[in-house]
């Protein structure tokens, strides 16, 4: 099988096993030489994994699994009982390296790849074309393409566009919410992922929050495929270009943020707009920050003695905030404060509460953060310890909802679904002026196969 190598490289491979160098070819190329069809849709890669080794392996409904290396070549097939025991891939030397369970004829040999690349597909069976693979306790649809960045593993995933999305949707949303909403979900999702993708990149997007929540085959319901169905295709667009569709879970039933009070740009169809979320658990919320906290969150400062919010957003997110300790101070935007003390939004303020073992010593005094919801108005809430009650008090983040407040609130919209509102209505309330339209004309320089045809555009265009 592995005659055809250069000789230098077969000098190099171990015994019970071969080395192969890789470029790195484009999704369709490598899917192509993998003899497989060309992809009637978009395509996204998706990074699932990047740090030390992790186990593969297909799917218990997949016939087997195949491995090949950059320019789609063959290098193993594993039948199905071969190809559900777990794939172990590391680094070695400067080498991918993939090892499999020993062959039944070399029991005591376990079979090894060292590799720049390398490409996992599970081959399909009769009742399931697409069975996926598993990366360490998720399973994933479409190819795994494993590779090196510096002394990392990445692991990224390519997978059709509506697949991808109706693990998103319920990833994102819980299945069980009404289909309007999670048709809102889908549309913003797509056009979230069109928006992101860069050809010339490693990856368009993350599985995490960094870009949207992605966890793979068993986020799939019913509902989330109804909704992804529903809406098969479908865009939000500004000016004949895809928007940035961000959302966030929750604004609290207050207002969203216009992405300008937070962000360098204010885009048109990102303003502020009155939210409908009722029944979030994290419409309002508090956090103990403890002394420990605060020296884990600010290192620099050593020990903090104040915080002070310097300013707000029209809708009482902080913008900017002053932390003041024993080395110094601290100017920080909002985003910033809230990454360092892992605050679930920049709506907060402080307050001071006594610390849990002296509450019985205090019952009797009111709790000066006791249902405390934040006040309109920024003030300095962590004063130097100047009397003897700060020793049985600590800062207190009282806040609400939960994101960055931009763009489509997830429990919003499921407020205006319960509210017999429309997935269209429920767009053209959080995403002002745009449009929704099959994304066949916007995604032909970055998609790798052919569009939608076009029903006709409807218009999203806000109402006064």
């Amino acid at each position: 099988m592995f005659r055809s190598l250069p000789a230098a490289l077969r000098r190099l491979a171990p015994m019970a096993g071969v080395v192969l160098g890789c470029a790195l070819a484009a999704p369709v190329a490598v899917q192509a030489r993998l003899g497989q069809p060309q992809p009637q849709q978009p395509q996204v890669r998706v990074l699932l994994w990047q740090g030390g080794a992790v186990q593969l392996r297909a799917a218990a409904a997949a016939s087997g699994l195949r491995v090949r290396d950059g320019q789609g070549r063959s290098l193993w097939e594993l039948p199905a009982e071969r190809g559900l025991a777990p794939l172990q891939l590391d680094v070695q030397n400067g080498w991918l390296r993939l090892r499999a369970q020993p062959a039944p004829e070399a029991p005591t040999s376990p079979e090894v790849l060292l590799a720049r690349e390398l490409w996992l597909e599970a081959l399909p069976a009769l009742a399931e074309p697409d069975p996926g693979l598993w990366l360490q306790q998720r399973r994933y649809r479409g190819l795994l393409q494993l590779r090196l960045e510096g002394d990392q593993l990445q692991v990224v995933n390519h997978v059709p566009l509506e697949t991808y999305l109706t693990s998103v949707v319920g990833s994102e949303m819980p299945a069980s919410w009404p289909q309007e909403a999670l048709r809102a979900q889908a549309v913003a999702a797509r056009t979230y992922a069109l928006k992101a993708r860069k050809p010339a990149a490693l990856f368009d997007l993350q599985a995490t929050t960094a870009s949207q929540v992605y966890k793979g085959v068993e986020a799939e319901t019913d509902s989330t495929r109804a909704a992804v169905e529903g809406t098969r295709g479908l865009v939000l667009t500004y000016d004949d270009a895809l928007i940035d569709a961000v959302f966030h879970s929750s604004s609290a039933g207050s207002a969203t943020e216009s992405s300008g009070q937070l962000w360098p740009r204010q885009l048109p169809y990102l303003v502020s707009v009155p939210d409908f979320d009722r029944d979030s658990p994290v419409r309002e919320w508090r956090q103990p920050l403890d002394a420990a906290l605060l020296s884990r969150a600010f290192p620099e400062l050593e020990s903090v003695s104040a915080i002070e919010v310097l300013s707000t957003t029209a809708t009482g997110r902080v913008r900017q905030a002053r932390v003041v300790g024993a080395t110094g101070v601290l100017l920080l935007s909002g985003a910033q404060l809230r990454s360092r003390l892992g605050l679930k939004s920049t709506w907060v303020r402080f307050a001071l509460e006594p610390l849990p073992a002296a509450a019985d010593a205090l019952a009797s005094a009111p709790s000066p953060a006791a249902a405390l919801l934040p006040p309109p108005l920024p003030a300095l809430t962590l004063p130097a310890p100047t009397s003897p009650n700060t020793e049985v008090l600590q800062l207190v983040a009282v806040g609400r909802g939960y994101g960055h407040g931009i763009g489509m609130s997830q429990w919003g919209a499921l407020g205006l679904a319960r509210q017999g509102e429309s997935y269209a209505a429920i767009l053209r309330h959080y995403y002002r002026g745009t449009q929704l339209r099959p994304y066949s004309p916007l995604a032909v320089t970055a998609a790798p196969g052919p569009g939608w045809s076009q029903p006709q555009a409807q218009a999203l265009t806000a109402s006064p």
